[in-house]
């Protein structure tokens, strides 16, 4: 049996790293012999600092499904080809629009000083803030600010590459196409209906499609609907989400698929 944990929203809140509570439930997973996976839309890079460092080991899923690490090194990547690359720098320029772009560690981004996402952003300094011309492979794009992002969605839609609107940030982010939380955990192994997932957002619904059992954190009209149960955002919830691990632990314990 496995677990495969979403961060942000759902183990992780407001760029914070996981709490006390949450992470000791993680840990006992662990030392139940159950496989703990994180999966999240944050590159790698990202994704470590609120990770502890002795979790660093475990196995994650960064960039939607496009880079996968284990035991602390990256180890698959998958990333946009050069014409993909090319059609998605002519729409920028064409729409002025601005960006975070990941490479399998290095970024390029040229959005505005004060934009949300720079909280996340290599916060422990572990990469380098390059230009898009040098930056090879290319794993995923986030279209910050356009002057025109409904219709710019609309060219992106008609790539080869899939297009998340994250309507409460109203950014795009595009990934190559096929490539989802749910892929990851296929190219690793892992089968349908022998993990219990936690997510909070629509990247996470592949994963929800394909789990034994789902837990959503909070409420997303898309992905509710793929959800067996439901915490909310109210009270203690990190104290909730922890005790909700232990429970679904002790309920699927003797399934060690």
């Amino acid at each position: 049996m496995k677990f495969v944990f979403d961060l942000d929203g759902t183990i992780c809140f407001k760029g914070q790293p996981i709490s006390h509570a949450i992470l000791e439930a993680l840990v006992e997973l662990n030392s139940a012999g159950i496989e703990v996976i994180f999966a999240s839309a944050r590159p790698i890079r990202d994704m470590l600092p609120v990770i502890d460092e002795a979790l660093h080991h475990y196995t994650m899923i960064g960039g939607n499904g496009s880079l996968i690490s284990k035991n602390g090194k990256v180890i698959k990547s998958h990333s946009f080809s050069t014409n993909e690359i090319e059609e998605i720098k002519n729409l920028i320029e064409q729409y002025d629009a601005t960006y975070l772009i990941d490479g399998e560690w290095d970024y390029a981004y040229t959005g505005p000083d004060n934009h949300p996402i720079l909280q996340n952003l290599d916060p422990a300094k572990l990469a380098k803030k390059v230009n898009l011309e040098s930056l090879n492979p290319i794993v995923k794009v986030l279209i910050l600010t356009s002057k025109n992002m409904g219709e710019l969605a609309e060219k992106l839609s008609m790539l080869n590459v899939f297009v998340n609107k994250h309507s409460n940030e109203n950014v795009l982010d595009i990934s190559p196409r096929g490539i989802n939380k749910w892929s990851a955990l296929k190219s690793l192994g892992v089968k349908e209906n022998t993990y219990i997932a936690f997510g909070n957002d629509a990247n996470d619904i592949t994963m929800f499609e394909n789990a034994l059992h789902t837990v959503m954190i909070g409420y997303h009209e898309q992905l509710a609907s793929f959800a067996k149960e439901t915490i909310s955002l109210s009270g203690d919830y990190e104290k909730k989400i922890a005790e909700k691990i232990r429970a679904l632990s002790k309920e699927y314990r003797l399934l060690q698929i």
